[in-house]
């Protein structure tokens, strides 16, 4: 209890006590300058923030999204093979093993306009003629930011689910297939709602990571170019840490958590729908 008094919840209370403050931290004793609303006031008219805001949104749309279909694929066809599965479960775990920092290295270099693995594929398959700005336009650059996130985790959503199709009972499909029912309407009314549970599971696992995306995104692009793939955390580090404005930041912070709470509640909902279902009470 005291490590997590110490570790946890002093931080906690400091941080939540600066977002009222207009702590700096160039200026020690601003710590004690209470200002009240006025950083959330502020944050309100914070164009900048509430557009780091809506990417983050998308962001975690857009990737939670594609990593479950992605992922549900993979298990799928994973769970057809009868011989070597246990090793093709251990190669996809490999992805998610690798710290983010490193995955923002090597996608940093994938993605290169110069000397970028992608363009040079592209130059000798004779696909182009000049160099693709991945990680210097603005769209193409979330485009890259999303793609390397979803090579990161969509293994967790296929362990996930594989676990799930390993425990799916075996007499319904057999049931369903003596009726006459073909492939595709034995997963849409027989796999899919046992899954379900599992699906929600994993979305929650996964929206508190991705809306907490910052390691990658700082090596990869640092929030560039122009700010066009700046989310939360890189903008909360960026005023905190680079304009030392820790007040501010820490107000951010918690509007932001705002966010990672609706997303939570949302799955939780669909979680406690779909085994409501599953246990027969629709």
């Amino acid at each position: 209890m005291i490590v997590i008094v110490a570790v946890v919840l002093v931080p906690l209370i400091v941080s939540f006590w600066t977002s009222f403050t207009n702590y700096n931290l160039t200026k020690p004793d601003t710590l004690f300058n209470f200002i009240g609303l006025r950083n959330y006031q502020r944050l309100l008219g914070n164009d900048e923030f509430w557009w780091a805001f809506g990417r983050t949104f998308l962001f975690v749309t857009i990737t939670l999204n594609l990593e479950m279909v992605l992922g549900l694929g993979l298990a799928l066809l994973v769970n057809k093979i009868t011989y070597g599965q246990r090793a093709l479960r251990t190669i996809m775990m490999f992805p998610m093993m690798f710290s983010p920092i490193l995955v923002g290295f090597q996608f940093k270099y994938i993605f290169n306009d110069s000397i970028g693995l992608v363009n040079n594929a592209l130059f000798d398959l004779g696909l182009i003629n000049q160099p693709i700005p991945w990680l210097v336009d603005g769209t193409l650059a979330n485009f890259s930011i999303i793609f390397a996130e979803i090579w990161m985790s969509t293994s967790i959503f296929a362990i996930l689910l594989l676990a799930g199709l390993m425990a799916l009972p075996k007499e319904p499909i057999e049931a369903a297939k003596v009726d006459g029912c073909n492939p595709w309407q034995v997963f849409r009314h027989i796999t899919l709602p046992f899954l379900m549970p599992f699906v929600y599971i994993a979305m929650t696992i996964r929206s508190l990571d991705v809306a907490r995306a910052y390691d990658m995104i700082r090596i990869m692009t640092n929030g560039g170019p122009a700010g066009r793939t700046e989310l939360i955390w890189t903008l909360m580090t960026r005023i905190g840490y680079q304009n030392s404005q820790m007040g501010a930041a820490n107000a951010m912070g918690y509007v932001s958590i705002i966010l990672s709470i609706v997303f939570t509640f949302y799955f939780y909902r669909k979680l406690t729908a779909a085994r409501t279902f599953m246990g027969g009470a629709q």
